[in-house]
């Protein structure tokens, strides 16, 4: 039985391209990259409505030495379209063998994105991973040349789409049609992609000893700052993202919160010296609704259980908070 491996995503063009493939009786495996910047959550609601196997696999460590200097550049953020899309067919290649599958199947839409989705980003996705001719985009094949397994006639090419641009009307007539009612909304997936983690993960990047998987994490919550000794200060916004500070701090890391009124858990990453820690109180007292009792107390703890109070902390001046904050 003829057999693909589709990268699935979750997004409705890949669900779409999976469905118009499944109906010439071809087997599909979905596949699933994960890395702190995207995530398998949509993947895994999706093949519940597709009733198909599930392949998930981390590529976190590979990615991350590609992100600083990707081949072919980054997008309009930090988003290294095209060798990451070649870095996925290339791993997808590699397991065409021991899953038993012929080729590999996307939800690519011609001309939908400008980098990676254009003539030359497909062809150079392609050429980079190793895999001519065995990439099959079914929602834009009748556009582009005729894959191998098309040659082969593994796959009826008359059966296959000609979508081309940015609309997405195609693909809601097509979801009415095959009943897919639950999809994300398109290019909400890809943190690489969002203004404000793009601006915070470059400037993470020039602090080689802070690119690590619990710092990009980090990253996804707070409001972040570069103290002037240059440590790392991050300040909650909300109770859930006060906990996943707390969840995240290391052994190394000094957490901060006002005693008598609410406020945020603030983390200073490393080993801080006292001005530091003096400076990310303020800051703490700063977002807490202390900030107009003239002065307060601040309990700055260790996951170890060290613990001492800061007393008579006012809060922060504006202007030392602007020139501290790393994107929104």
């Amino acid at each position: 039985m003829t057999k693909a491996i589709a990268l699935l995503s979750g997004g409705l063009d890949s669900i779409l391209a999976i469905k118009v493939i499944q109906e010439q009786g071809i087997e599909v495996i979905g596949m699933v990259f994960v890395t702190p910047f995207f995530s398998d959550q949509a993947a895994r609601k999706a093949v519940e409505q597709l009733n198909i196997p599930l392949e998930v696999v981390n590529i976190t460590d590979e990615y991350l030495a590609m992100l600083p200097n990707p081949k072919h550049g980054h997008g309009s953020q930090m988003n290294p379209c095209i060798d990451c899309h070649a870095m996925m067919m290339r791993k997808a290649g590699e397991m065409l063998e021991r899953l038993g599958a012929n080729f590999i199947i996307t939800g690519e839409v011609l001309g939908e994105r400008p980098m990676s989705q254009s003539p030359k980003g497909l062809g150079l996705v392609e050429s980079h991973s190793g895999l001519q001719g065995y990439i099959l985009r079914p929602l834009s094949a009748k556009l582009l040349e005729p894959t191998i397994p098309e040659q082969e006639g593994l796959v009826d090419r008359e059966r296959l789409l000609d979508i081309h641009g940015r609309s997405r009307k195609r693909q809601f007539e097509l979801a009415k049609h095959y009943g897919i009612t639950e999809y994300p909304t398109p290019a909400g997936g890809c943190l690489l992609t969002d203004p404000g983690f793009s601006k915070r993960l470059k400037e993470l990047m020039q602090y080689p000893n802070e690119y690590q998987v619990n710092d990009l994490e980090m990253l996804k919550v707070g409001r972040h700052f570069r103290a002037p000794s240059l440590h790392r200060v991050v300040v909650g916004r909300n109770k859930e993202e006060n906990q996943t500070i707390r969840d995240l701090a290391t052994e190394k890391d000094y957490l901060l919160q006002v005693e008598e009124y609410p406020g945020p858990i603030t983390l200073v990453r490393g080993e801080g010296d006292k001005a530091t820690i003096e400076l990310a109180a303020a800051l703490t007292v700063r977002y807490s609704d202390g900030k107009d009792k003239g002065g307060v107390k601040v309990r700055v703890s260790k996951i170890t259980g060290q613990e001492e109070t800061l007393k008579g902390i006012l809060p922060l001046e504006q202007e030392q908070i602007e020139e501290m904050l790393i994107g929104k």
